[in-house]
């Protein structure tokens, strides 16, 4: 018994330690490695493999393995029916085992598994809560292995955890592409209004009111989503596409040109954000003290979105029940090319890693680099940001 529970206890520090890695890491070759190698080593197997869905062939794709030779990965291992394990697990959504695949069984395994002296096998569908399976993972044992309920219990829960990390990678893929789209359409918005103005103010329009109809298609997907993890990563999409188009709706009344002051445009972005944060049983208030700060379009946008990342951060993870105040301010620097904004709240203080990649602090970071500027965080009393970047013709340094 006390192997029994030392083994269960083992089984879920893998679950927890790979779950940590794979929803922090963009590489999906890592990912899928990772997650056969732990998942074998965890169940005591010498082989695991994870099996891609291929629509388009309707077979599974060696993807990622453990144990095996060269040339299995990348292989199609059947096709996603029944006359297979693994297409039978597939189709059905149901664990399928095999302990011995010499017996009659009516599957005819593909040659790399003599070679491999495979005799039983498990498989599990990966499926995230939402959208089309991923595929299958399978473990693979030259020894007949009986397994029982707890190792089923936990392959079928590793499946679950890949796949939501596979989900997550994607949807965080797709974000950092919208983003860098939308830095696109800025970048030829600044060297349209250098040529001509009648022609920007045009696109200036086109793009406002089009931010603003993906904001509101987005706003209208959040009241049909149920899900508290799709909500809120919607709500982060609606938040940096209402920043930017803050910025469009500033510009435009401010005249046109390739920079604002952005002081008023902070203080117009926190009459915002409140709207966009999830209903809290207990009262936050925002606060926005700026001075009068001229930047150019890229500075801007950039610290846009950073003050609504942090923002909404302390939103969700600085209070309890008592509540809060979240303070924004912009100001000089003590120097004529030097800004300072600081962001800070009397909640119950954040001490993020300095690499992590959650809350939003990655993007931040990243965010802060591409401008020239630094992010710092202190959390004495609360926790206070720090950005400190530089004004007018100061060089901003590229992100590694």
């Amino acid at each position: 018994m006390a192997r029994d529970i030392d083994s269960l206890l083992r089984q879920q520090a893998a679950l927890a330690i790979f779950g940590s890695f794979a929803f922090q890491e963009d590489d999906l070759m890592k990912i899928l490695s990772e997650a056969a190698r732990i998942c074998a080593e965890s169940l005591g197997v010498q082989f695991c493999k994870v099996c891609r869905y291929r629509e388009a062939e309707n077979d599974l794709l060696v993807e990622a393995g453990y144990g095996w030779k060269d040339g299995v990965v990348g292989e199609v291992i059947s096709r996603a029916d029944e006359s297979s394990p693994q297409g039978r697990a597939f189709v059905t959504g149901e664990p399928v085992i095999v302990r011995n695949l010499t017996e009659s069984n009516g599957y005819i395994p593909p040659p790399f598994y003599a070679q491999h002296g495979i005799v039983s096998t498990a498989d599990v569908l990966i499926k995230a809560r939402s959208g089309p399976p991923f595929g299958v993972l399978e473990i693979d044992s030259s020894q007949q292995h009986t397994y029982d309920e707890h190792d089923i219990n936990f392959l079928t829960g590793f499946a679950n955890v890949l796949a939501e990390a596979v989900a997550t990678r994607n949807r965080n893929l797709l974000l950092r592409e919208t983003l860098e789209n939308m830095q696109v359409l800025v970048r030829e918005k600044v060297r349209l209004l250098e040529q001509r103005d009648v022609l920007a103010r045009e696109l200036q329009h086109r793009v406002r009111n089009n931010l603003q109809l993906v904001n509101g298609m987005l706003n209208e997907q959040l009241k049909l989503t149920a899900g508290e993890s799709e909500q809120r990563a919607l709500r982060g999409i609606i938040r940096r596409v209402m920043t930017l188009a803050t910025v469009y709706d500033h510009l435009l009344g401010a005249g046109m040109g390739s920079n604002l002051d952005f002081g008023a445009y902070a203080r117009l972005l926190c009459e915002n954000l409140p709207e966009l944060q999830p209903k809290a049983p207990f009262p936050v208030s925002l606060v926005c003290q700026s001075d009068e700060l001229t930047l150019d379009l890229t500075a801007a946008t950039a610290l846009g979105l950073v003050i609504a990342e942090l923002v909404s951060n302390s939103y969700e993870h600085a209070f309890d029940e008592r509540g809060g105040s979240i303070v924004v301010s912009v100001r000089h620097d003590g120097q004529p090319d030097r800004g300072v904004v600081r962001i800070t709240d009397d909640g119950s203080g954040y001490v993020p890693d300095p690499e992590t990649r959650r809350h939003g602090v990655g993007l931040a970071r990243r965010l802060m680099q591409q401008i020239g500027g630094t992010l710092e965080v202190a959390t004495a009393r609360g926790t206070a940001w720090t950005m400190r970047f530089p004004i007018g013709d100061a060089t901003p340094q590229v992100a590694a």
